[in-house]
């Protein structure tokens, strides 16, 4: 397995990255970025390129996508086509001090940060930020390019759909469901299905804002 890697987009999340993945063992060869940001360091690792970059790296290293998610994947998924047409492979981080069921399933592109747990046959996709201290419980599904963040709780037998941003110390209550593109704000509990896409906040959590 080629464990060079090249990380696409600088910035705080970067930051978090890097940790997990120098704690996965790792070889991070530079950081893709903003052309006025080459030859910059982040966290000791220097700015080698931009996006356009890619094609030279393809074959020698994997790619992750290390711009966060708030509210909007849009970025991301930009960032992960353009990795996919250079003709290059996405990465899959797991941070050592996480915990995922070898029943779980998890895919490209995805990060699963520090402290955090994906238990028995849930299904994670494409994209997206598991992070620190979140917990994906047993069978739930989560989307591609969704931000389940910091202490969230997703709980057995949820289902969020793609690009959720779930915020910070949020919960679903077990079996419920989130349909796409809603964004859920830090500390909400989630007792009943959404579906209609928009932002929801509150305990309970409600409608705040419906999507246009």
């Amino acid at each position: 397995m080629n464990k060079n890697l090249i990380l696409v987009g600088g910035g705080g999340h970067c930051k978090s990255v890097i940790e997990v993945a120098e704690s996965c063992g790792y070889n991070i060869v530079g950081i893709l970025d903003h052309p006025s940001e080459i030859g910059n360091e982040i966290l000791g690792y220097k700015v080698i390129g931009c996006d356009d970059d890619m094609p030279k790296y393809v074959g020698s290293a994997s790619f992750i996508v290390t711009v966060g998610s708030i509210k909007d994947p849009s970025l991301r998924k930009r960032l992960h086509d353009r990795v996919r047409e250079a003709g290059g492979k996405l990465a899959t981080l797991v941070a050592s001090t996480a915990y995922v069921s070898k029943r779980a399933t998890i895919g490209e592109g995805t990060v699963v940060m520090h402290f955090a747990m994906v238990n028995a046959d849930a299904k994670i996709g494409t994209g997206c930020i598991i992070n620190t201290h979140s917990n994906v419980e047993h069978d739930a599904v989560v989307g591609d390019y969704c931000h389940i963040s910091t202490g969230a709780m997703v709980n057995g037998g949820c289902t969020v759909g793609n690009d959720v941003f779930l915020g910070s110390q949020s919960v679903m209550a077990n079996g419920t469901s989130i349909c796409d593109g809603c964004v859920i704000g830090a500390g909400s509990l989630v007792r009943k299905s959404f579906r209609v896409k928009g932002i929801y906040s509150g305990n309970p959590a409600i409608l705040k804002i419906k999507a246009k």
